[in-house]
């Protein structure tokens, strides 16, 4: 195997997704690896194991394929956009960044109530046991 480049089980061991996942990843056209065996085995490179981290972190804030594919269009464009391109990715980026905070957020709040509710049972077991 070319140096660089492994196969899709230890690519899911070094992102820590499945192997599963990351074939419906592909079948999404999220992340489609960068070349193929001589055997039609999969092959990933580090710039394809960057792109499944960014799916992986956006997984837990609710985005949808549609809008992860859209934010690794934005990443991929900016590498080589230039003036008002660039302008416009730049701002397309920014509003992720905003949503995801926003999410974040959200989650902290959606926490802090099940941290709340499980303290809640705690104080019942030691007031009742």
């Amino acid at each position: 195997m070319s140096a660089g480049r492994m196969q899709i089980g230890e690519a899911a061991e070094r992102v820590g997704l499945s192997i599963r996942t990351i074939r419906h990843y592909e079948d999404a056209g999220l992340v489609v690896p960068s070349a193929r065996s001589e055997g039609g085995f999969r092959l990933y490179t580090e710039p394809d194991l960057d792109r499944l981290r960014v799916v992986k972190r956006m997984k837990p804030l609710g985005f949808t394929l549609e809008e992860m594919r859209d934010l690794l269009t934005i990443l991929d464009a900016l590498s080589t956009a230039e003036g008002e391109d660039r302008a416009v990715l730049q701002d397309r980026l920014a509003m992720f960044h905003t949503a995801a905070q926003n999410r974040v957020e959200a989650l902290r709040e959606q926490l802090a109530t099940a941290e709340g509710f499980a303290q809640q049972i705690q104080d019942h077991i030691h007031q009742h046991g």
